[in-house]
């Protein structure tokens, strides 16, 4: 902060005490110890690590943070300070009280789990809109679960702070929050019998990149000429396009008329929601993250193999907080031709980008540490991009988060598949995470499809054999590759026993539709 500078006596003289009164209380403003919005009453501070606290300050002036008798002292610097109280146990409410020139006394202090829950429109759907949530709203109020809502914010800068405040769990806050976050924070807070805290940050149809920090993109090649030099050659269009929109808006006004057209979009600008929605919690102590996101990148679902697993780590690494766990949710069954029927959707093997889509996700949970998916191919909507039935992705994310954050022994995971070993003219597949057996839900196996040394997929009799699933087709007597549920809208029925889906997948390798084109030759 800048030395106080002396009043004109113009102003004394303007407006008297008056004025004098206002100047000196924005001074006093500026020198007092500030917060940031993430630090309110009834929050949840993550335990077993330590806590970073921060905020802003007058520079030198000495804040101390103290909760449960252990303080912490810094000293401002640039207008900022940060102290890291040492790790506590959960339990609660305390009070967390902040001392400089001023004192701040936060109440209701809880210690316990924090995650952060992030993606676009299948996140963002509110409780109050999905299937049979009436009697889970009804019944919301657990005064050991908080909720923190990041308020959407485009942002061509970093930002430090967001206008929002935690809320408790109750049938007068949840109607609006996250349905999958609400019913996996439940879910978990009922397991581990602790406080927990979530922090939605979302925003429907937001692609991945949007999520990633500007650094992180301009110092990978492929990024910079696939995603920021497109945007930059956009941009300029559309400064372009709205200065004609604007002096079509004024001839208009002149005339009398409605303007023709409609005022330039630019879209999604790369890092603008990290900038706005993601650094201002950094470094917010947290055990883990769910996401749900997807759908916009599925047209580039090469390319998402890298860009998810790299904002997995960029995430990791603002945080500073080491390889926290990641969960995310499959994309859900979809058929965009909505008016066909079920038997027009099967009638015979296609590609797929939302399937390769789905690959790329489950390719991070086997190329990162503490990734873990929940498949959701059961509760889907031919007819709907997002499916209402939430409780199941929210129950699964928590069943996944119990196993890798937590250690604890219970079957987290569908069927994914491991390996195949070709007999004659049979496949015999292998998979991780049987369970207690796998087994067809419904009838015999569907979904499952066959192909040759030519690449043309015929669908295939299945079967299950122990905890192998054994696949052929009298149309293919020398198979080379198999698949499942490799469709928008797959329809499928392998599980293992207790209840959780396989995920789609590939044996072969063959070139995908969604990968980069090869160069022409001169």
């Amino acid at each position: 902060m800048k030395p106080m500078q002396l009043i004109p006596r113009s102003l004394l003289t303007f407006s008297g005490l008056g004025i004098l009164s206002c100047l000196l209380a924005a001074f006093t403003t500026r020198a007092d110890v500030r917060l940031p919005s993430l630090f309110t009453d009834h929050m949840v501070l993550q335990q077993g690590k330590p806590i970073p606290v921060w905020g802003w300050a007058e520079d030198g002036e000495q804040v101390t943070v103290e909760l449960l008798g252990k303080k912490s002292k810094t000293v401002a610097k640039e207008g900022r300070w940060m102290v890291r109280l040492p790790r506590q146990k959960a339990g609660g409410p305390h009070e967390l009280r902040v001392r400089g020139k001023n004192s701040i006394t936060l109440q209701d202090v809880l210690v316990g789990e924090v995650w952060v829950c992030s993606g676009q429109s299948n996140m963002e759907w509110p409780l109050s809109r999905s299937e049979n949530s009436g009697q889970d709203i009804a019944g919301s109020a657990n005064s050991n679960f908080r909720l923190f809502t990041v308020p959407k914010l485009k942002a061509t800068e970093l930002t430090s702070d967001v206008k929002s405040s935690w809320k408790i769990s109750s049938a007068e806050t949840t109607p609006g929050f996250s349905a999958v976050a609400y019913y996996f924070g439940r879910d978990l807070q009922k397991a581990l019998g602790v406080p927990v805290g979530l922090i939605h940050t979302s925003w429907g149809g937001s692609p991945a990149e949007v999520w990633m920090s500007q650094d992180v993109l301009e110092s990978n090649p492929a990024y910079k000429r696939e995603i920021l030099d497109p945007f930059d050659a956009a941009f300029k269009n559309y400064q372009n396009d709205l200065a004609n929109y604007d002096k079509e808006v004024a001839a208009a006004k002149v005339e009398g008329r409605k303007p023709n057209g409609n005022r330039p979009n630019i879209g999604w600008r790369p890092t603008e929601l990290y900038n706005g929605m993601i650094h201002p919690l950094l470094p917010y102590a947290i055990n883990g993250a769910i996401w749900y996101q997807g759908e916009s990148n599925a047209g580039r679902a090469h390319q998402y193999r890298s860009l998810f697993a790299d904002m997995i780590k960029n995430w990791r690494a603002k945080w500073g907080q080491g390889d926290f766990t990641f969960l995310e949710v499959q994309l859900a069954p979809w058929d965009r031709n909505k008016k066909r029927a079920l038997s027009e959707i099967t009638a015979s093997p296609v590609e797929s980008d939302w399937a390769e889509l789905r690959e790329a996700q489950w390719l991070a949970t086997k190329n990162l540490p503490k990734v873990g998916m929940a498949v959701i191919t059961d509760v889907g909507d031919k007819d709907d991009i997002h499916p209402t039935k939430k409780a199941p992705v929210g129950a699964r994310l928590a069943l996944a988060a119990r196993k890798i954050a937590y250690g604890q022994k219970v079957i987290h995971s569908g069927p994914l598949y491991s390996s195949h070993k070709i007999s004659g003219s049979e496949v015999t597949l292998s998979f991780d995470h049987a369970g207690t057996g796998l087994e067809a839900r419904g009838g015999t196996l569907t979904g499952f499809s066959i192909a040759g040394a030519d690449q043309k997929f015929a669908w295939a009799n299945a079967r299950i054999e122990g905890e192998k699933v054994v696949v052929s087709s009298s149309s293919v007597t020398h198979p080379v590759a198999v698949r499942f549920g490799w469709a928008d809208y797959p329809v499928v029925n392998l599980f293992n026993r207790e209840g959780l889906p396989a995920s789609p997948f590939r044996t072969d390798n063959f070139r995908m539709v969604t990968a980069p084109k090869a160069p022409t030759k001169p």
